[in-house]
């Protein structure tokens, strides 16, 4: 596990990313379209050869723990009890054992939901679900098939660290992995795909992007009130030494147009990694406001602001600002300490950086986000996470915080969101020596008690029956949690495995909705 260990820089109150520290603006090195992917033929739908996805890189970042050894979590919440007030989730199983052949871990779950799709991609395959009747109508389909017509490395190399994303204003998928095998030799490239329709098996406008000798690591997506679409990375200097994390703004009105585009990126230096970009949720249309990124500290988020006007040619970043928020120590100190029932084998937290999505609301003149991720809690893992408040002067504050751990069991890898009431809901994956890994889910009602999740978790209805065992340690490296059109229903999606073993795994897609969300 490649480490870059950083010295701690002290955090600023607020301070303007200038063009010195890291702006560029570049244009896509490739841009074309795809035909119908619906049209293709059986022999254009290749699978991946056999092989572990490349680890998300570790970094240390400006955080020190915060929380003493055997110091209580000051904001641990929750409840086992019967979920009473918590709906059952409808649910069924995505790209996975058994009717699928498993070649590559780990599977990097994530998907989004659309108009009348369900789109679930588990890094280098994807797949295209109807929304109501949950039956699957394309796939499982290799990530690069989407950019055959692009020609270069992104049609040549299926590399995941996908994602998938609806873009609700617009009525577009915009679907993202990036294309690094050859990387050192070639340059890293990510590859994006932006649907000219509402349709995930119709045609795509196609972009490749470069970063040079930066291995443009463990890329996040998020749509932006502006119509932009932002794109966070952690590079790696020729895939070895930590070389910054970086937010990119893509020119969202001429990749919908399928016209060149061009891209506008900063490096926030090593001192900063593990960003999340803000991804706008319900109803059109929005206020523009700035894009939020954000990533954690010590007992504190760090947040930015990127203004990008690509018809004005204007851009500036600004932070970060130090938003503080209650003590916390990384679970399992950002590694790897989760343990399964029948083997000693343990999972990888990935604690060292923010779990996707940062997901983005406006309410009135206020913007409010919800963002979580794994910290030591009970002496075990839980779930923190955290309602922001962005006030009409652009002030950010903290509405809520807490950490889900009830018991003794380790909760870890979570996605989070709000509906148009104000409840959140949150899917994680739980574990302990006594238990398989599953997939639950809990929610802060909107009548309830700032802080709390005092509503007990109801299973995702997963029929999990092992635990990962061999040396593979990686689980996730991420889970997603996205809200349908109708601004209540929530759909989840992570792994799972059926039998105990190693790449055997399941995905599981579940849809949620709380009694008061009408």
């Amino acid at each position: 596990m490649n480490r870059a260990f950083l010295f701690l820089l002290p955090l600023a109150a607020v301070a303007t990313v200038a063009s010195a520290q890291g702006f560029s603006r570049t244009p896509a090195t490739r841009h074309g379209s795809s035909p119908n992917l619906r049209d293709l033929p059986a022999s254009e739908r290749p699978y991946a050869p056999p092989r572990e996805i490349p680890e998300p890189k570790k970094f240390l970042t400006n955080h020190r723990d915060g929380v003493a050894p055997g110091a209580p979590d000051p904001v641990r919440s929750g409840s086992t009890s019967a979920a009473t007030a918590l709906p059952a989730s409808n649910s069924f199983d995505g790209v996975g054992i058994p009717s699928y052949s498993v070649q590559y871990a780990p599977p990097d779950t994530n998907g989004s939901v659309g108009a009348t799709q369900y789109v679930q991609w588990v890094n280098v395959d994807y797949a295209v679900f109807d929304k109501t009747t949950k039956a699957r109508t394309l796939g499982p389909l290799a990530g690069n098939v989407i950019f055959k017509n692009l020609g270069g490395d992104c049609a040549t190399y299926n590399d995941g660290d996908a994602i998938v994303q609806w873009d609700k204003a617009n009525q577009r998928w915009v679907l993202s992995q990036f294309a690094v095998s050859q990387g050192a030799s070639r340059g890293y490239k990510q590859c994006v795909a932006v649907s000219k329709t509402t349709d995930a098996t119709g045609a795509f406008n196609l972009y490749e992007f470069s970063y040079g000798t930066d291995f443009n690591d463990y890329p996040k997506v998020g749509v932006g009130t502006d119509g932009n679409y932002y794109v966070t990375y952690n590079l790696f200097k020729r895939g070895r030494s930590f070389n910054g994390g970086m937010v990119c703004a893509l020119d969202g009105a001429k990749m919908r147009a399928g016209a060149a585009a061009t891209q506008v990126c900063y490096n926030l230096g090593t001192a900063y990694g593990g960003l999340e970009p803000a991804d706008i949720d319900g109803a059109a249309p929005y206020r523009k406001t700035d894009e939020l990124v954000l990533n954690f500290g010590t007992n504190s988020l760090n947040a930015w602001k990127f203004h990008a006007d690509f018809a004005a040619s204007s851009f500036s970043l600004t932070g970060p600002t130090s938003v503080p928020v209650a003590a916390f120590t990384k679970a399992c100190g950002g590694g790897t300490c989760v343990p399964q029932s029948g083997t000693n084998n343990q999972l990888d937290s990935l604690a060292d950086r923010l779990m996707f999505r940062l997901a983005h609301r406006q309410t009135g003149t206020a913007d409010t986000y919800v963002v979580n991720h794994s910290v030591t809690s009970n002496g075990v893992a839980g779930v923190r996470w955290y309602q922001i408040n962005q006030s009409s002067t652009g002030a950010l504050s903290i509405l809520q915080q807490g950490t889900y751990q009830p018991d003794s069991a380790y909760r870890w890898m979570g996605s989070a969101a709000q509906d148009k009431v104000g409840n959140i809901v949150i899917g994680y994956s739980k574990s302990s020596s006594s238990m398989f890994p599953d997939i639950f889910y809990t929610a802060h009602l909107a009548t309830d008690p700032a802080g709390s999740m005092p509503n007990g978790e109801v299973s995702l209805g997963a029929p999990r029956a092992g635990s990962q065992n061999g040396t593979l340690h990686r689980w996730g490296d991420y889970s997603s949690m996205s809200l349908d059109s109708d601004d209540c229903t929530m759909w989840f999606t992570t792994e799972y495995l059926q039998a105990s073993g190693t790449w055997n795994w399941s995905t599981r897609i579940g849809t949620i909705k709380q009694a008061n969300c009408q």
